[in-house]
């Protein structure tokens, strides 16, 4: 497993265990359907297994292909998720209204003119339910939740993108090198992807490292222990977000928008503190702008040539729609909140546990 860095050190102790009683997933569609078209869009309901198994069954039950099934993205399989689907509305219509499945059930259909496709969602609703919620754990809780509300979390990549063992990058890594050939593109492609991942989480762990020194120390000592040209931290530490944004960065929209280079690092920052744009990350690749100055310095440690296309992923995340309630006669600390698409609930428990994690 990789160690990461987390802004928040007080440590909480509680209980997850993912499953379909305490963790549930509700997708956030991109869009509207139309109520008319080809396609049939299916509201699915599904618990303790994955989406590719959801598929498979459904493709079995109406006799088609897998490939025939558009969905927008993979949701967790110890858990109970909600999710859109589209297949062919000719002949399936009618062939669904008698499925029935003890893990998967139909809430609702709809009429569109396009498939479903993969990035066709906003962001999913999580609702989670934390168990052995002692005493002065609730107040901790409360306090860094209210922290996470003001700031966001990391957006770093979840430990489901590498493998149950955590490692799978280093076999990415072997490909680049050339100490290990496959044939298999599918799997290629994924051990690769998982290497940009590893490299896009070690990046954004050395940037909250900068961060949190630029809360302790001054410019010029973190200039210093990050061996970055005098000057160079300028107008950081001032700024109001914990973390920094740089000269040289690459900032993205949020929480949909286009890359655009950084010009004015105290607007910048400023509007990155009102969330309506965030620093980007590098998943290393062909194809893929790169940050220039400050930022640049310390992005070049993480970016490798990887056959793959790159691309840019928001560094930090707003975590929106936050509620909680607290069950003190069962000790359990339920939360709801909302996170954009690509994103995982698991950065969000990691700053609420308030520890490193290796």
């Amino acid at each position: 497993m990789q160690k990461l860095l987390y802004p928040v050190k007080v440590k909480n102790n509680f209980i997850f265990n993912p499953s379909s009683r305490d963790f549930i997933v509700d997708e956030i569609p991109l869009y509207e359907f139309t109520g008319e078209g080809e396609h049939l869009i299916l509201h699915v309901r599904k618990k303790d297994m994955t989406t590719w198994e959801m598929v498979s069954a459904i493709a079995k039950y109406c006799k088609i292909k897998q490939r025939d099934i558009g969905y927008a993205g993979l949701k967790d399989k110890h858990a109970m998720t909600m999710q859109y689907i589209s297949l062919l509305a000719k002949d399936n219509e009618e062939i669904l209204k008698t499925f029935n499945h003890d893990k998967i059930k139909i809430l609702g259909t709809y009429r569109h003119n396009n498939k479903i496709r993969i990035g066709h969602l906003k962001g999913n609703h999580f609702k989670i339910r934390l168990k052995k919620v002692l005493g002065v754990q609730k107040d901790k809780l409360d306090s860094v939740l209210k922290w996470v509300k003001q700031n966001g979390v990391p957006n770093y990549f979840g430990n489901q993108r590498f493998g149950n063992q955590g490692d799978n990058w280093k076999d990415g890594l072997k490909i680049v090198e050339g100490s290990l050939k496959i044939r298999d593109r599918k799997k290629k492609t994924f051990l690769l992807n998982a290497y940009q991942s590893y490299l896009f989480n070690q990046w954004l762990s050395k940037r909250i490292e900068l961060s949190m020194l630029l809360d302790a120390f001054s410019e010029a000592d973190a200039e210093k222990v990050f061996n970055l040209p005098d000057g160079s931290l300028k107008g950081t530490k001032e700024q109001a977000h914990f973390f920094k944004v740089l000269e040289g960065d690459l900032m993205m929209h949020y929480p949909f928008g286009r890359v655009f280079e950084l010009e004015d690092l105290e607007e910048e920052a400023r509007r990155f503190k009102a969330f309506d744009i965030a620093p980007s990350g590098l998943l290393a690749g062909k194809r893929v702008s790169r940050t220039t100055n400050t930022a640049g310095h310390i992005e070049e440690a993480y970016d490798k040539e990887i056959g793959e296309n790159g691309a840019r992923r928001y560094a930090w995340i707003k975590v929106s729609d936050i509620k909680k309630t607290y069950v003190e006669e069962k000790a359990h600390y339920e939360l709801e909140f909302s996170l954009p698409k690509g994103s995982y609930a698991t950065n969000v428990l990691d700053v609420l546990r308030g520890e490193s994690i290796e």
